[in-house]
């Protein structure tokens, strides 16, 4: 299992290197028309909304992963070894996440106007009324949930299931991205919404303990504990909840969305907070990818 840890590596390389192509040639936005055309409630009568979004994820998920797989199962080595990192990586954003909130901070920077524009492409929530600490909290809030949608899930399933284990959790994830709110979309999206919950249980739990070991090193883990424990369940859901509130009390930072949750303690802004969120988060990744690399090496093998 030499091959697939090296894969792993090369993919988080390419991906600081290269970052994410522009989005129209991104194979996410393939998977995202598709999504966009059987994710129109109005397509269906509302008793079979549920079961088009069974059928639609399950199909649309064995759509995009079949790629994966025949590549995985008929790649000769060489090319193998060239091929595979690309595709994992398409299915990684570790260099958008930072490039996304750093273009939110240059824009608070600017005017905070304009950082209200820039955070509206990250969240769903209302932006109009925030100020500047608002802003940030909502692009780093951002930033600490989808470290694990989009880091360390699809390298878990790639640990797990090779290439298509990647492409089936982001297939699930758009999916749950685009149809998993509780509006006119609440009857299509409810399958792959729970998909998504149940895909990113582990994930989430790893990334907690990860993010937990850097703060000890950084002699912050018991503010990161106790904050993990004590506000990791006011934000809606089972998962994000955990990476967002182990980084909101290791980095000594307070993330509110107004009228709905606080997590961590303000020991300082996210203005100088900032980087701390962003070296947790680099250390963290590296620290999965070395655990996964165990795994594959020394630990899979066992289980052949």
């Amino acid at each position: 299992m030499v091959f697939p840890a090296l894969v792993l590596w090369a993919a988080l390389l390419f991906d600081r290197l290269a970052g994410d192509p522009r989005n129209s040639l991104h194979p996410t936005a393939y998977l995202g028309r598709l999504i966009g055309w059987w994710g129109q409630p109005g397509r269906y009568r509302p008793g079979l909304q549920r079961v088009a979004g069974v059928l639609g994820t399950l199909l649309t998920a064995g759509l995009f992963a079949a790629p994966f797989l025949l590549f995985d199962l008929y790649a000769p080595v060489p090319l193998y070894l060239i091929g595979a990192p690309v595709l994992l990586k398409l299915c990684l954003a570790w260099r958008c996440l930072e490039e996304h909130v750093a273009a939110v901070e240059e824009a608070v920077a600017r005017d905070r106007e304009g950082g209200r524009h820039a955070v509206q492409l990250l969240v769903s929530r209302d932006t109009s009324a925030l100020g500047g600490e608002g802003v940030l909290s909502a692009a780093y809030e951002s930033m600490a949930e989808n470290y694990v949608d989009s880091i360390i899930a699809p390298l878990f399933y790639f640990t797990l299931f090779g290439l298509p284990g990647a492409a089936v959790y982001r297939a699930v994830n758009t999916m749950d991205a685009m149809l998993g709110y509780t509006d006119h979309r609440h009857r299509i999206g409810w399958f792959p919404a729970r998909s998504d919950d149940i895909l990113n249980y582990i994930p989430a739990r790893i990334a907690g303990l990860l993010l937990l070991l850097y703060f000890a090193l950084r002699g912050r883990f018991r503010p990161a504990l106790r904050t993990l424990a004590a506000d990791a369940h006011r934000r809606p859901g089972i998962n994000g909840g955990i990476p967002m509130a182990a980084i909101a009390g290791g980095a000594g930072v307070r993330f509110e969305k107004p009228g709905y949750y606080t997590m961590g303690e303000a020991e300082r802004s996210l203005a100088e907070g900032g980087p701390e969120i962003v070296r947790a988060i680099r250390a963290a990744t590296l620290c999965a990818a070395v655990l996964f690399t165990v795994t594959l090496v020394f630990i899979a093998p066992l289980a052949l």
